[in-house]
């Protein structure tokens, strides 16, 4: 009975999230002011913010804030001591920039049941929002979804396609 209404339950969350509104682009006209998006020598942006408070600092390759997954070993969902500084730089953005929101999208790879890796995928997520939340960002910041075996980066059979599937993606809403 329990297992039922937990399946229910993980079912109706999953429909929640695969759920969409269009979004009404609202990203600034681009300004020929060379210190959008820069660093100034305190550590703030000064980079101009969208309405979802997001600036240019999230597309930059050459920031760290561009890289946005978290990878996990197998059957794992403890955010390793290699994904800290990504976790981190991202957890300060959002502290910089109190609009900006993201969903922390948990992923596995295609062994083990639908049921297990939707769960598994959850863990992956709430592991990484823990950090965030550690580090001082706001529960009203962050949202969890797990997409289970659904969204693969990689399609192979072998372990390097499963490794690159088990992760947890940093989606900033708005972006």
């Amino acid at each position: 009975m329990k297992r039922n209404i937990l399946v229910s339950a993980l079912l109706a969350m999953m429909l929640v999230a695969c759920s969409s509104k269009p979004v009404k682009d609202t990203t600034p006209a681009p300004v020929a002011d060379k210190s959008v998006g820069t660093t100034t020598d305190t550590g703030s942006t000064t980079g101009l913010e969208n309405d979802y408070g997001l600036t240019s600092e999230l597309t930059d390759p050459s920031n760290i804030l561009s890289k946005r997954s978290v990878y996990f070993a197998y059957d794992k969902d403890e955010v390793t001591a290699e994904y800290r500084p990504l976790v981190e730089a991202h957890a300060k953005y959002l502290l910089a920039h109190s609009k900006a929101k993201v969903i922390l999208q948990g992923n596995t790879d295609e062994r083990g049941t639908r049921e297990y890796n939707l769960s598994l995928g959850q863990r992956r997520a709430v592991a990484v929002k823990s950090v965030l939340n550690v580090l001082g960002v706001q529960d009203s910041q962050i949202e969890t979804v797990s997409f289970g075996e659904e969204k693969p980066q990689a399609t192979g059979t072998d372990e390097a396609s499963f490794s690159k599937n088990r992760r947890t993606d940093i989606v900033y809403v708005g972006e």
